[in-house]
């Protein structure tokens, strides 16, 4: 069974995560079932992007971006090449290095 490794968040995880993951389950479901509480405000309907991640390890191993995910992300604060929606990416079967963004587009709208 694949790792899952959530590098170290201040708020949602402040020591990371190692977690075994299911293949075929979301990164977000992962997260979820573990205590990493990934927001999600559009309840993984891939209709915002606040649960938008970046794959530091093991992007070749997921699932492929639909259409719909490539235009939410770029709506996604702080995009870069290695960034998913954590609701969409599904595990695969190579462990996966996880960094969650230190703000989502919710936070640096409610903070300006």
């Amino acid at each position: 069974m694949p790792q899952i490794i959530f590098l170290p968040h201040e708020e949602l995880c402040p020591d990371g995560m190692v977690i075994e993951a299911e293949t075929g389950k979301t990164i977000c479901d992962v997260a979820l079932a573990n205590g990493i509480e990934i927001e999600h405000a559009c309840e993984k309907s891939c209709a915002c992007t606040t649960c938008h991640v970046y794959i530091r390890e093991g992007m070749d191993s997921l699932n492929e971006n639909s259409e719909e995910e490539d235009d939410m992300l770029d709506k996604a604060w702080g995009l870069d090449p290695d960034s998913r929606l954590s609701c969409q990416a599904e595990v695969g079967d190579e462990d996966l290095v996880i960094e969650i963004p230190k703000y989502t587009i919710n936070m640096v709208s409610e903070n300006h």
